[in-house]
């Protein structure tokens, strides 16, 4: 069966269903689309999938011109109805994974997809697994909830995870070319599931292993946060001590050999580092250890919102001026530069803390028109000389490449800056007006 599946790879008789829609499962599809193959898009949400059909993309990566030569070219499709998967070849699932309240791994969306995909599975089928999860949850999950089906994985259907590795708003790397690890529940599950991707993306790396394609995907994101932790710490140190921790990163940075920079910052945001060690973390207590590196590097990354908070109280202090009653501007709730997604942004924590505090908290995003905040929807304010000289804080949160810094610093009179992001500015310009972190 397998050679029978690569031919009809080959020829592009070969249909492939992207289950979630979102920042990975939209350029994904798009990708496969564009390879010539047929696709059809699944997400729960209409409000997507009417948006994917008339030609309107909601991913800033891929353009409203990208998606219509996925229509054209692949025959791009999208559908809340998982009926779709009974005409597919292969069924690739892209859904969030959450943390819990508790901080636990919130595995309800792989389960809800496995539930419909299992009533349409047919022998022959490829399942792919992108969704980041803890180590053993394709052999342990995933396999037996789609075998309740009565097919065999790895004989009637092939079963592998292979780990999403999209990084929002870099224009460098993309699902194109950043390589794809592709790990089965047998050899032939490994085979045909890279052999799919390869007709589609530059590089496929085959390992041994679902568990260790899973845990690759956590290493990768737990020695981010573990090193952004080392960062922010640092921050911390410096600010003691007197010294710019800016200046600190980049002279450690010349050693051309055993360094590679990490930058502090207000905390850390997005789906994968704050979340994915803490899925590791997780699996390890269930067998009795304790992942100690993770859960500080954890502690440090979520206490930098409130050391932020003390850094402007500070600055308000040098300034007369308390935190109770003052007016605050936030600059960039977006979790990273020049994108728009807010998923776990330290920026909600940092304008929350300011509130409890008293604080009138006001926010301008130029990619986020509107958000929710602390339970209230809430406008970006338009950034303007007369509002800056107005306001008592600014904060910079979000470093936008659109933001002109030297505009923002001459017209405010106090920028606490988290990022760095007037690094370049005259010291005239900034002296006695901006913090550094």
């Amino acid at each position: 069966m397998i050679d029978e599946l690569k031919k009809k790879i080959d020829e592009r008789n070969y249909k492939v269903a992207v289950v979630g829609l979102g920042y990975v499962g939209l350029p994904l599809a798009v990708e496969f689309a564009k390879g010539g193959f047929p696709v059809v898009g699944i997400d729960i949400d209409r409000k997507k999938t009417d948006a994917i059909n008339s030609g309107r993309s909601y991913i800033p990566d891929i353009s409203d011109r990208d998606l219509k030569r996925a229509q054209e070219e692949g025959g791009l499709v999208a559908t809340t109805e998982f009926s779709r998967i009974g005409e597919v070849d292969a069924i690739i699932i892209c859904v969030p994974t959450p943390l819990s309240k508790t901080r636990d791994p919130d595995i309800s969306y792989i389960m809800s997809a496995l539930s419909e995909i299992k009533k349409y599975l047919k022998r022959g089928h490829v399942v792919s697994l992108e969704s980041t999860t803890y180590p053993g949850t394709t052999d342990e999950l995933v396999r037996p909830t789609l075998e309740k089906s009565g097919l065999k994985a790895g004989t009637d259907f092939y079963l592998a995870f292979s780990p999403e590795r999209i990084d929002p708003g870099n224009r460098v790397y993309t699902v194109k070319n950043t390589p794809k690890v592709v790990g089965g529940i047998n050899k032939d599950s490994t085979e045909i599931v890279s052999y799919l991707y390869s007709r589609v993306l530059e590089k496929v790396v085959p390992v041994s292993s679902c568990k260790v394609a899973e845990m690759s995907k956590l290493l990768e994101n737990t020695f981010r946060s573990i090193n952004i932790a080392l960062a922010n710490e640092m921050a911390i140190m410096c600010n003691i001590l007197g010294v710019d921790v800016w200046e600190v990163i980049e002279a450690a940075a010349t050693k051309p050999f055993g360094f590679m920079k990490f930058y502090p910052g207000p905390g850390i945001g997005g789906h994968c580092i704050p979340i994915d060690p803490l899925y590791l973390s997780w699996k390890l207590r269930t067998l009795n250890y304790n992942a100690r590196m993770i859960e500080v590097a954890s502690e440090i990354n979520t206490s930098m919102p409130r050391y932020v908070v003390e850094r402007v109280a500070d600055a308000l202090n040098e300034h007369m001026k308390s935190v109770k009653g003052s007016k605050i501007l936030v600059l960039g709730i977006a979790y990273k530069k020049d994108v728009n997604d807010t998923r776990e942004s330290p920026a909600f924590d940092v304008i929350k803390l300011l509130e409890i505090k008293g604080a009138s908290v006001e926010y301008n995003d130029p990619f986020v028109p509107r958000a929710r905040i602390n339970g209230h929807f809430r406008d970006s304010v338009e950034l303007t000389g007369d509002r800056l000289k107005q306001t008592d804080c600014v904060i910079i949160t979000t470093d936008h490449s659109v933001y002109d810094y030297e505009f923002i610093v001459k017209n405010a009179r106090l920028v606490v800056d988290t990022k760095n992001a007037t690094k370049g500015l005259s010291e005239n310009l900034i002296r006695g007006k901006v913090v550094k972190l």
